[in-house]
């Protein structure tokens, strides 16, 4: 059985300060504050052996996808179908539901269970990141793959990008939106992807088009040793720079792209492109 660990900020001690006998609204408040991390912390080391007892680590995959989820109820059913049409037989899928709560986790619970197919629930959201990271823990593929349950990208794309690792001509591959020539429709999303990812550019020394892209592929033991931190969408500049400071392979292919509003249900906006400059930042290093 893989080794669980805890990734998430260990548990301290904060001292609860008294007053003649009564707690102040102050001790309280950090009490309080004790107890939800508590909580927060062995509520990820349950999420972790789960996953942990659910593979079968004598087992090895060509193809691990990793599906983060959230609220997507409608599309993921049709994101799954299409994964069991397109991929191939040797793929592991790996299903990390992040705390949903418009019936996706309830849905979940009632999928056949079957080999190669792993599946976690949340009870909270702890952010894509964090589900991704989970996952990549716990995946067995040669190569590991990252879809969204959004449908915003179609999975059948999703094999021009891993093939080139399979082929042996590349160790991380990254499906641009931009390089045939299609794009986000939307005005204020391809500028702050343009300049996110001439950012990120600037730091990594990469030539990349579209470092935000949710189709990435990576060689299974690369990504699996790199010590990933980030809980939320900064998780994408930060695989980025880690990437970009070893001495590997990175290629862009084209992928197919079909964006959704926020009233379909779009999560990323104006803050995790501020949050994203912060990680490009912090981790220009690697």
């Amino acid at each position: 059985m893989p080794s669980v660990s805890k990734t998430h900020e260990e548990i301290t001690d904060v001292s609860v300060e008294e007053s003649t006998g009564t707690w102040t609204l102050d001790s309280f408040d950090a009490a309080c504050d004790v107890i939800r991390r508590a909580e927060d912390s062995l509520e990820l080391l349950a999420e972790a052996v789960t996953a942990a007892q659910t593979v079968t680590p004598l087992n090895r995959y060509d193809l691990t996808v990793i599906v983060p989820v959230y609220n997507e109820r409608e599309t993921l059913p049709k994101v799954l179908d299409r994964l069991d049409e397109v991929m191939p037989p040797s793929t592991e899928t790996i299903i990390v539901d992040d705390g949903s709560t418009d019936g996706t986790s309830e849905w979940l619970s009632e999928l056949p269970e079957r080999a190669g197919r792993t599946v976690v629930c949340r009870r909270r959201n702890h952010g894509k990141g964090s589900a991704v990271r989970l996952a990549i823990r716990h995946s067995r593929g040669g190569v590991v793959a990252i879809q969204d349950a959004d449908l915003e990208y179609d999975p059948a794309n999703l094999l021009r990008v891993v093939w080139p690792i399979l082929d042996g001509d590349a160790e991380v591959v990254y499906g641009s939106r931009y390089l045939d020539g299609s794009s986000d429709p939307s005005l204020m999303h391809r500028i702050g992807n343009w300049v996110l990812t001439k950012l990120s550019n600037s730091m990594t020394g990469l030539r990349l088009t579209d470092m935000e892209t949710c189709h990435k592929a990576f060689d299974g033991d690369t990504i699996r040793a790199i010590g990933l931190k980030e809980c939320r969408f900064g998780f994408e500049p930060e695989i980025t720079a880690k990437i970009a400071a070893r001495d590997i392979r990175v290629l862009e292919v084209p992928t197919e792209y079909s964006s959704r509003g926020y009233d379909q249900g779009k999560k990323i906006g104006w803050k995790d492109a501020f949050a994203a400059l912060g990680c490009m930042w912090r981790y220009r290093k690697g």
